[in-house]
Formats: C-alpha cells, sequence, structure tokens
C-alpha cells in the first residue's frame, strides 16, 4: 500500500507540474528547516505525539496559489503515521484563519505513514500563501516514533493538544514548546523568474539569539529586504542552519558535507547559496598542532561544496567566520586557524562573492571582539541587533 500510495503521489506531481510549465511556472522553496534527530531534552512534551494534534507556525519567504509540503522521518527508528494533516493562515498564537483552511492529501489519500528513514510528499493544494506572512501546518497523529526527527532551534512556539484537534482554533489548553516536528519544507508554484537563496550555518544561521516567535534571523531580514525591493521580489531565502553544526565531523546533527545534498542540491529553485560554517569546528580543535590541520580541512571542504553547487549552476557567497575573541572558544591558535580561514575566504577567489560578516561585526575598538551592542552576552552567538546588522549588510545587488 505504501509503495502505490508514493506512486500516485509521484503520478500527480507530474501532471501539475505538466500544467506548471504550460503556464511557464515552476516550483521554488519557500520554506525549509535541516532536519536532524531530536536531543533527548528537546523531544515534544507530555502528551506526545501519538494520537495527538501538533500546530507549528513557519514564516513564508515567497507567496504563491498551489503548494506542496515535505515531511521527514529520516532519523527516526519507526514508521510515523500522520492520519490527517491541515495548512491554514496563523493569526495571533496557535489561532487559524479556519476560512483559509485546506487538508493536505498523499496520493489522494488523508493520511500518510512515513517509513523509518523516510519522508513524504504532499499532493499540490489550491492555497493563497501571501510573501512574508505565517503559516499553520496542523497534523493529527497515529503512532510515531520514540526516535524524533526535528528541528529543535525553530524558536518559534509551537503547540500540542491531546486527541484530534485539526481545525479547532481553541488551542487554549494546548502544551507548548519551541521547536519544529516532522515539518522539513515548503515549495510554491511561482514564476520563472522566481529563484531561492539558501543559507548554510550553524546556530548563528539558524538564529540562537534571535527573538522568540519574531522571525528575525539574519536570514529573514534578507527576506523581507528582497521582498521589498522590486528587481528582487520575487527570490525566497531558505534557512538550512543547524545549532551546533560541524562542518568537518562532530557537532548537532549531520555535519554540512554529509547534509550538503539533501538540504542544498535538492531544494527547488536555488540559483545562490550563502555559506557561513565552520567556527564550530575551529571551536572544537584542542591544540595548536592540529589547528592548521583543521584549517586547511575546512578549506578543501569548502572548495568540495562550491564544486558541488556550480555543478548545479548555483553561485556560492563566501562568508567570513564573526569574531570571536573573549568567547568560549577563544585560544590563540583557535584564533590563527580562523584568521587562516578567513584570509582564504577572502582572498582565494573561488567563492562568486565573498560576504564579510567579521569585519561587518567586529569592534573598532577591540580588534577581534564583537561590540558589545550585537551579540547575547557570550561574544559569540548575535542578538537581535546583530542579526539585523548582519542581514541588513548583504548587498542585493549579489541577486540581480
Amino acid at each position: 500500500m505504501m509503495k502505490k500510495t508514493f506512486f500516485m503521489t509521484t503520478i500527480c506531481c507530474l501532471a501539475t507540474i505538466a500544467t506548471l510549465n504550460a503556464e511557464d511556472t515552476r516550483w521554488v522553496g519557500t520554506w525549509s528547516a535541516a532536519p536532524q534527530l531530536v536531543e533527548p531534552h528537546n523531544m515534544p512534551p507530555a502528551p506526545g505525539l501519538s494520537n495527538n494534534t501538533l500546530r507549528q507556525i513557519v514564516r513564508i519567504s515567497t507567496g504563491g496559489t498551489l503548494v506542496k509540503l515535505r515531511f521527514s522521518n529520516a532519523f527516526s527508528d519507526l514508521p510515523v503515521t500522520m492520519k490527517s494533516v491541515a495548512i491554514a493562515v496563523s493569526a495571533t498564537g496557535a489561532a487559524i484563519n479556519s476560512a483559509t483552511e485546506k487538508r493536505l492529501t498523499f496520493g489522494g489519500e488523508e493520511g500518510v505513514t512515513m517509513p523509518a528513514g523516510g519522508e513524504a510528499f504532499s499532493d499540490p493544494v489550491a492555497f493563497s500563501l501571501e510573501s512574508n506572512s505565517r503559516l499553520a501546518i496542523s497534523i493529527y497523529f497515529g503512532e510515531t516514533s520514540p526516535s524524533v526527527t526535528g528541528h529543535p532551534g525553530s524558536r518559534t512556539t509551537s503547540y500540542i493538544l491531546a486527541g484530534n484537534h485539526l481545525s479547532s482554533e481553541d488551542f487554549a489548553e494546548a502544551i507548548t514548546t519551541e521547536h519544529w516536528y516532522i515539518i522539513q519544507g515548503i515549495d510554491v508554484a511561482a514564476s520563472q523568474h522566481s529563484a531561492v537563496v539558501a543559507a548554510l550555518g550553524n546556530s548563528i544561521t539558524d538564529g540562537r539569539g534571535s527573538g522568540a516567535d519574531k522571525q528575525n534571523r539574519w536570514t529573514d531580514v534578507l527576506s523581507e529586504r528582497l521582498l521589498n525591493n522590486p528587481a528582487t521580489a520575487d527570490y525566497g531565502v531558505l534557512n538550512l542552519g543547524i545549532g551546533g553544526n560541524c562542518v568537518l565531523q562532530g557537532g548537532l546533527g549531520p555535519t554540512a558535507l554529509k547534509r550538503f545534498d539533501r538540504d542544498i542540491l535538492s531544494q527547488n529553485g536555488v540559483r545562490w547559496l550563502i555559506i557561513l560554517e565552520g567556527i564550530n569546528d575551529i571551536g572544537g580543535v584542542r591544540s595548536e598542532e592540529t589547528a592548521a590541520q583543521t584549517a586547511q580541512a575546512l578549506i578543501n571542504a569548502y572548495m568540495e561544496m562550491i564544486d558541488k553547487a556550480h555543478e548545479k549552476g548555483i553561485k556560492v557567497f563566501g562568508c567570513t567566520l564573526l569574531p570571536f575573541a573573549k568567547s568560549f572558544y577563544d585560544t590563540p591558535f583557535r584564533q590563527e586557524a580562523c584568521k587562516t580561514v578567513n584570509e582564504w575566504i577572502r582572498s582565494s577567489g573561488k567563492f562568486d562573492a565573498v560576504i564579510d560578516f567579521n569585519a561587518i561585526m567586529a569592534s573598532a575598538d577591540e580588534p577581534g571582539v564583537m561590540p558589545p551592542d550585537v551579540h547575547t552576552g557570550d561574544y559569540l552567538h548575535p542578538n537581535e541587533s546583530g542579526y539585523k546588522k548582519m542581514g541588513e549588510a548583504i548587498d542585493l545587488n549579489l541577486f540581480q
């Protein structure tokens, strides 16, 4: 039955895409979150997901009138059943505009079971999705897995209510948590002119230090600027940051190298890639002897990702690593490794362009230190003002 369901989904999508092409439109990503195995302290709170309703809110970049959603069970060791799924325009908190609600189908069926390690794509559905808006995704689950696939760093409130409350506007009794579960991406049917900026990174891209439910990461700031600029108003931004992530090894979630094909190359409509990652690799260096090796390994990894993106016609913008003096990562040999990496990013010519966040975020009075008004107090993670500064510093001419 599972094979039949996904076969039907494929046929449905192919037919829809043929119609889209005839109308001079194509699928592009408008929202995404990089999936990972959810750590024990970030698991869904009681009553949990099984046989209950989860409502999650996401910020859309570009709008459209036809949408499809992607769900992930990639890191779970048992199947996950979604009995029914609905989308609606988000109102305040967990409230929705019920007049906009649409039920999703999967190969024409109301529900779908994702096998362990699998994923599911909804059938395309007509839906009026406004640019820079909030979408509520409500899932009524059947049985779920003890291990959960999700994105802990949502900085966005999700709502769990016992039982089936898929269409309910009353979530007053819901249990709240600031994590996303199961949802992975949203595509919209857009004009051929539309394109996507994908951002690959760690917690500084994921938005640690940004405001809860404010959607004000540097990627959000960039997205709003693109939408408000007539020449780039059709361009979306996908945030593929994972807090604690590394490029090479260790960290949280699959490394940037291991997840590159899934999180970047599998996205629809990506024309530009912004890479801001490597500080956790450098922060993990334990000795002066291995610092230079890590720096070179990072450079090699950047070149590998650049080559793979260029093969797909994607331009790659390299971001220098932010200042981290006085942070818990600060040692002379880590500073030297960072200097080596940043100098290569600036001068190698391998990137199609360079976004010099190190210079943008450095104190004029203390070299190598972020000024107190742009970080959270740890001298490593930007605060809301810092993310605003980063997002506003990116030259929009890079995307024309």
